[in-house]
């Protein structure tokens, strides 16, 4: 069984839509679930004006009867609070952007899709590239990924996230379930609160001095069965999909598996995870690994992380050029955050959940979701008998 999905809409257009294909019927959700996540997306201290606008309201459009999956595609949306003042600017028949207000975007801003967009696609200014290229695009990734989170809890394999450090100011990263927990909880992703204040502070001197920071933070997948994933072939391995999502969350440079580019300053002896046998059963001694040998989860908790860049729209724009006037300008200078690390760890963690539960709905199948239990079920039985 495949699962896949497609997103439509823009950052000041109608709204959003996602459209998620393959999943088991008789899956339970609640609105929670979906709508919950999204108030996660929109957490973190620095953000901008549109999250105190945007309230992130879920339709469904079909695919779930009485608050489970029909095996049906599930289509859902989210309305634009602000799509009406933007209609006249950017209605998908006739517009006038300077009649409704909307300067055009002729000086591109560095580090943004901007150019790069407009040459790809030959547009002579860059609100076309921009409306589709903004972060506000995630907002239906992180609803398919919530789905895919729900997928996984049946199955039980939690997915947690926590923000390692903003602006170079490190926070200590969970150490047990409650630390997770209040990461998930905390509105700057921080497993302990004591650590708040310092980012706090790092932030609010970023934002006075019209700047933007970026940061790392860590996913974890764990309780995974070991196996789920191929080595056989290169698009089949499980850690690149989940490079290759992580790395699609606008902003994020950089992603690593386990002990990632540490690993390579380091000797083989004190980099690779030995096993042992205790009680008729195999256990790792470490996990620097991060979970996955040969493109393969190994029954150890999957750990993933990621580093942010600072947000590229500057209350205090950078140098560019203006393709219409053809001289130096100020890079356009678009309402933004100062930092929205926190945001970009909970867009990772669902997306994170989707590639995990893509990879085991293509491992076992399963039209319902009693199948796929069932079947998870036994190749845990199974993997548990292994001595090695």
């Amino acid at each position: 069984m495949t699962l896949r999905f497609l997103t439509s809409g823009e950052s000041h257009g109608r709204g959003l839509l996602v459209v998620v294909e393959g999943l088991p019927a008789g899956l339970a959700l609640a609105l929670e679930d979906l709508e919950g996540e999204l108030a996660r997306r929109r957490r973190g201290y620095g953000r901008g004006p549109r999250m105190a606008l945007e309230r992130d309201a879920v339709q469904v459009w079909g695919g779930l009867r009485n608050g489970r999956t029909t095996g049906a595609p599930v289509g859902l949306s989210l309305d634009n609070a602000e799509a009406a003042l933007w209609e006249a600017a950017l209605g998908p028949w006739h517009n006038d952007p300077e009649a409704a207000g909307v300067r055009r975007i002729t000086a591109p801003r560095p580090g943004h899709a901007d150019l790069a967009g407009a040459v790809k696609y030959g547009h002579e200014e860059f609100r076309n590239v921009l409306e589709r290229a903004s972060a506000r695009t995630t907002a239906p990734r992180t609803l398919a990924g919530a789905l895919a989170r729900r997928l996984l809890a049946e199955l039980d394999v939690d997915v947690a996230g926590a923000v390692e450090a903003i602006g170079g100011v490190l926070v200590r990263l969970p150490e047990d379930d409650e630390g997770w927990r209040t990461a998930r909880n905390s509105s700057l992703g921080c497993a302990f609160p004591e650590d708040e204040k310092a980012v706090e502070e790092r932030i609010r001197a970023a934002k006075e001095a019209g700047d933007s920071l970026g940061g790392t933070f860590v996913v974890a997948l764990r309780n995974v069965p070991a196996g789920i994933g191929s080595g056989v072939e290169w698009d089949r391995r499980l850690d690149g999909r989940f490079g290759a999502a992580l790395l699609a969350v606008p902003g994020i440079k950089g992603v690593e598996i386990g002990d990632g580019f540490a690993a390579a300053g380091a000797e083989g002896s004190a980099v690779h995870d030995e096993i042992i046998v205790r009680d008729g059963r195999w256990e790792r001694l470490s996990n620097r690994a991060g979970g996955i040998e040969g493109g393969m989860t190994n029954g150890c908790e999957v750990v993933l992380r990621a580093a942010m860049k600072p947000i590229p729209t500057l209350v205090k724009p950078l140098r560019s050029y203006d393709v219409e006037t053809k001289k130096p300008a100020s890079a356009h200078a678009e309402r933004s955050d100062v930092c929205a690390v926190p945001a970009a760890c909970v867009v990772a963690e669902n997306m994170a959940a989707w590639v995990l539960a893509s990879a085991i709905l293509e491992q076992f199948g399963g039209d319902t979701m009693e199948e796929l239990r069932e079947r998870v079920a036994a190749h845990r039985e199974r993997a548990a008998r292994w001595l090695l």
